[in-house]
C-alpha cells in the first residue's frame, strides 16, 4: 500500500503506556499513528495492555501497515479509531490509497475538536441502544455547533435564501405500499427543515397505520439527497434547544422503529443525512451512479442525522471513522462490499 508521511508514528509499547490517552493538554497532538508492521510479533500481553489503554478517552488513533495485518492484532485494530492496511482480520481496516493518512492528518489539524469528539463517540458504538446513541450524537453535535471550528466554517461559507416550496416531500399510497419521495430536485433534495419534516410526516403515518405493509423512500431528480441544507446550518439561536428538536424530530429513529417495512432506493449524491438516514432502513438498494460521503468534519461538526449510529451498525465504527476523517466518497461497489447498501437497482 505504501503509506507515506508517517512522522510521529507511535509504537505499540508507547500505546500500552498511555501515549494516546487524552490528557486535556492543549499542546497534546490530537492524532496518534500506530505502526502495525512493527507490532506483528508483539507479545500478547503487550497487545492486551495497549487495547486496555484504548478503552479510555483517547486522541484519534490510526493504525498503518504496508503488509497484511497479523490476526493476533485483531483486538488492537478494534480498539483503534481506524486502520489503513492492504488486508487484515475482521472489518476494522480499510484498503486505503497512499494519501489517506495525509487526508486524515489534514482533517484532524483543521478540526481537532470535532475529530476527537467523533473518535470517542464511535468508541461507544458497541454499547447501549439506538435511542441512547442518538442522544449522545445529538449532544455532541450541539456542543460542536457552539464551537469555534464550526463558527469559522460558517463565517467563510456564504448562505443563500432557502426557496419556499409547498411540496418538499411527496406521499403516494398504492394499496398497502406508501412511497415517500424527497422533492426538492433543484437543491439535490438537501435535507433542510421542510424536507425533514415532510419525511417525518410520512414515516409517522406509516407507523400509525398497520395496514401499510411497506414504505419505499426515494429522491426526485439527479440526487437522492445531498445532505443538510447549508443555508440552514447554524441558524438555530440556541444549540441546547436544537438538541431537543433533533431528539424529537429524528427521521432516523422513525426509520429504525419501522424495522423491515422500509426500503430505500438511492441514486446520485448520498451525502451526510443522505446516507445517514437511509442506513437505518432494513433494505437499501442503489443505482450504479450513487456515491456516499460524510463531509461534516470539514465544517467542524460530526454526522448529526444519526450516522454515528446507523453507519456503525452497517459498516462498523472503523470504516465510519475512515469516511468521516478523510471526507472520501465511495461508490456502489465498495458500499456493497462493506454492507452500506444491500443491492443494486
Amino acid at each position: 500500500m505504501g503509506i507515506t508521511n508517517t512522522s510521529g508514528v507511535t509504537d505499540l509499547g508507547a500505546l500500552a503506556h498511555g501515549a494516546a490517552v487524552l490528557t486535556g493538554d492543549p499542546d497534546q497532538s490530537p492524532l496518534a499513528v500506530v505502526d502495525l508492521d512493527a507490532a506483528r510479533d508483539a507479545p500478547p500481553e503487550l497487545v492486551s495492555r495497549a487495547c486496555s489503554e484504548q478503552s479510555k478517552p483517547t486522541v484519534v488513533t490510526v493504525g498503518i501497515a504496508t503488509e497484511p495485518v497479523s490476526p493476533s492484532l485483531a483486538p488492537l485494530l478494534e480498539a483503534l479509531t481506524t486502520t489503513l492496511a492492504p488486508a487484515g482480520p475482521g472489518h476494522a481496516w480499510v484498503p486505503a490509497d497512499t494519501d489517506a493518512l495525509e487526508r486524515i492528518s489534514a482533517t484532524v489539524r483543521t478540526a481537532p475538536t470535532a475529530a476527537l469528539t467523533l473518535a470517542n463517540l464511535l468508541r461507544m458504538a458497541p454499547r447501549g441502544t439506538v435511542a441512547d446513541h442518538l442522544q449522545l450524537e445529538s449532544l455532541a453535535y450541539s456542543t460542536l455547533l457552539a464551537g469555534s471550528e464550526f463558527r469559522a466554517w460558517r463565517a467563510r461559507t456564504p448562505t443563500a435564501p432557502v426557496p419556499d416550496d409547498s411540496r418538499p416531500v411527496l406521499l403516494d399510497r398504492d394499496g398497502d405500499i406508501l412511497t415517500i419521495t424527497l422533492n426538492r430536485p433543484e437543491r439535490h433534495n438537501a435535507f433542510g427543515r421542510a424536507v425533514r419534516d415532510g419525511l417525518i410526516e410520512g414515516l409517522e403515518l406509516a407507523l400509525a397505520d398497520d395496514s401499510l405493509s411497506s414504505v419505499v423512500l426515494r429522491g426526485a431528480g439527479r440526487s437522492f439527497c445531498s445532505g443538510g441544507d447549508l443555508a440552514e446550518f447554524g441558524t438555530a439561536a440556541d444549540p441546547a434547544a436544537a438538541h431537543l428538536v433533533r431528539l424529537g424530530r429524528s427521521a432516523g429513529r422513525l426509520m429504525h422503529e419501522l424495522g423491515d417495512r422500509v426500503r430505500v432506493e438511492v441514486h446520485g449524491a448520498c451525502i451526510g443525512a443522505g446516507v445517514e438516514v437511509p442506513s437505518f432502513a432494513a433494505e437499501v438498494v442503489a443505482r450504479d451512479d450513487a456515491f456516499f460521503q460524510l463531509p461534516e468534519l470539514a465544517m467542524g461538526l460530526i454526522p448529526g442525522a444519526g450516522g454515528t449510529v446507523s453507519l456503525t451498525q452497517r459498516i462498523g465504527p472503523w470504516r465510519t471513522a475512515f469516511l468521516a476523517l478523510t471526507g472520501d466518497w465511495i461508490g456502489v461497489g465498495t458500499a456493497l462490499e462493506w454492507g452500506l447498501v444491500d443491492g443494486r437497482l
